[in-house]
């Protein structure tokens, strides 16, 4: 695999074998940093928001669930926290699918680029 990195970046200019290396595989740290890059900053910020929120609420339903003695109150409270609890979990799944997504992206304009690479190669 690297041979084919030292080969690619042999045939790109210089500007493109800097972009190259801009493509190279994150880890988890970076890839959570990179949702908040790019025209779309802005929803990972109000889902962050309301993460935090329904995070709250979830907390304060699970505390009047256990703080109440009438059924009916058990079951409204309880309701009330498996849904923000689902809500907070629909949220993080957004999370993770645009963080899977900005990957694949990567992953294809590195293939954009080997393919231009291996593209001049063959016309010279």
């Amino acid at each position: 695999m690297e041979d084919i990195d030292k080969l690619i970046k042999e045939t790109l200019t210089q500007e493109e074998a800097k972009f190259y290396e801009g493509l190279e595989e994150q880890n988890v740290i970076q890839m959570l940093g990179g949702l908040f890059q790019g025209k779309n900053k802005w929803i990972m910020y109000l889902m962050n928001v309301m993460t935090l929120v329904f995070f709250v609420l979830f907390v304060y339903c699970l505390v009047q669930f256990f703080n109440t003695e009438a059924v009916n109150e058990l079951i409204k409270w309880g309701i009330g926290s498996i849904a923000f609890l689902l809500g907070v979990s629909m949220l993080k799944v957004f999370a993770w699918m645009q963080m899977d997504k900005n990957a694949l992206m990567r992953e294809i304009k590195r293939l954009e680029l080997q393919i231009l690479s291996l593209s001049s190669r063959i016309t010279e």
